[in-house]
């Protein structure tokens, strides 16, 4: 059996594909279509329809984040791979190699949903969090001490590049060498490689605000010591994305809006304001361009459908079976689905006076928010400084006081950049390139 790496270069499009040299040579020597995006085209989403083969409403990703309904908690950025309710492909190809007598190796270097995964390696981001509120940033996988033994050759991954103000080029470089490493050390049959790199200045800038050729070619360049590895091994490679970015002018406030209609409830404390799922009528939980709003009582439901739909850079609003147009009937989508125009975006902010907000609101706090925030892709302008700002909160830190590091902004206008309805132009959406014979369609249910 021939080796296949599967590049997941997230942001990738038909349309960038000519400024990366090193990925269009292969496309000229195999194949390359655009491919048809999941909705939401968000992270976990799209990925788990990569990685099933099946529609939303089959593998129950329905975005980032969503209501878990046993536990009345939001959560975002769940690592679990049992959350995808299909099987995945490298369950299926190892459970097949076994019905023919033959082994299967795999590895998944930073694609999502990776702890848990029937996988033989594993590399993923995963930090430590102490009783006493502190946090240290770690990778982790499988084998036990893989992960150890490559940043032991390779460096600490730095994750500060991995998400937050300081996101960009060096974690995918770190990412790519992993995979060249592994790829080496490991001989598997399948290598699963996310390189998140198209994925930040696309969304602080949007498309039209970011010098791409540049982007794309940095991409390209980190791609070398994989695409080397990978040549030595003997393997195929494959390139996914999972969507492509837009332009976005204005964020839309759904839970503002429902708390202004009663719908909507808080409970202010000491570190301000916070959602009350138990007392609210009506939420929504919010991922780039799609929000699950989620109503307690079906008698409510008309009247929150109608609060919604009024409200400009809100598209469309889909209540029970209508859902299905987006194959998001699904048990843990919300009651509504609401879609954004394509200028907008679903900001997840519930407080009405910025004095109230959350103490997390102002933090890169991905699994306190009860939505994705892009702010935190941003310093907060306010500082002059910012950085000194951020080094001051970590040494305070590191003497035992407790701190909030309070970098990120609470304008959502800053956005410029979004993602998550269907590309309007394929030249704009999700790419495959594929080796050996073109086939005659390729789409993502």
């Amino acid at each position: 059996m021939q080796p296949i790496v599967l590049v997941n270069a997230v942001g990738l499009t038909p349309r960038l594909l000519p400024h990366a040299p090193r990925l269009s040579a292969l496309a000229q020597t195999g194949w390359s279509v655009p491919l048809g995006e999941a909705t939401p085209a968000v992270t976990c989403t799209a990925q788990a329809s990569i990685l099933t083969g099946e529609p939303v409403n089959r593998h129950g990703v329905v975005a980032n984040g969503w209501f878990f309904r046993d536990t009345a908690e939001v959560r975002f950025w769940q690592q679990s791979n049992r959350l995808i309710q299909a099987e995945p492909l490298y369950a299926t190809a190892k459970a097949r190699a076994s019905e023919r007598g033959r082994a299967f190796k795999s590895a998944k270097l930073f694609w999502w949903f990776n702890q848990g995964a029937a996988v033989d390696v594993s590399v993923t981001p995963k930090p430590w969090y102490g009783v006493d509120g502190n946090k240290v940033f770690g990778i982790t996988g499988t084998p036990v001490g893989r992960s150890e033994e490559i940043e032991a050759k390779l460096g600490r991954f730095p994750f500060h590049t991995f998400w937050g103000p300081m996101s960009g080029l060096p974690c995918t470089q770190w990412i790519a060498r992993c995979a060249a490493e592994v790829l080496a050390h490991d001989k598997s049959d399948l290598t699963l490689v996310y390189l998140p790199h198209l994925d930040y200045e696309p969304q602080r800038r949007g498309p039209s605000g970011c010098d791409m050729p540049k982007l794309v070619k940095e991409l390209d360049d980190a791609c070398a010591p994989l695409l080397e590895a990978a040549k030595a091994a003997g393997a195929q490679v494959w390139v996914v994305s999972e969507y492509g970015h837009c332009d976005v002018t204005r964020p839309v406030y759904p839970n503002r809006v429902l708390r202004d209609a009663g719908l909507l409830a808080v409970r202010d404390g000491p570190f301000g304001e916070q959602l009350d799922v138990y007392g609210s009528r009506a939420f929504a939980v919010c991922d780039h361009q799609l929000a699950h709003v989620y109503v307690q009582s079906p008698a409510d439901v008309p009247r929150v459908r109608d609060v919604l739909g009024a409200v400009s850079g809100v598209g469309k609003v889909l209540a029970g079976e209508e859902r299905a147009t987006y194959q998001l009937d699904h048990p843990r989508s919300g009651e509504i689905v609401a879609l954004s125009t394509p200028d907008a975006w679903f900001a997840y902010p519930f407080w009405q006076d910025d004095r109230l907000a959350p103490d997390y609101a102002r933090a890169v706090a991905i699994h306190h928010k009860p939505g994705f925030d892009p702010c935190e892709l941003f310093f907060d302008p306010k500082f002059s400084f910012p950085k000194l700002h951020a080094a001051r909160r970590l040494v305070q830190k590191k003497l035992g006081f407790r701190m909030t590091l309070d970098v990120v902004p609470l304008d959502a206008s800053i956005v410029r950049g979004s993602h998550g309805l269907p590309a309007a132009n394929p030249l704009d959406g999700a790419l495959l390139i594929g080796h050996g014979t073109k086939p005659n369609a390729a789409t993502v249910p």
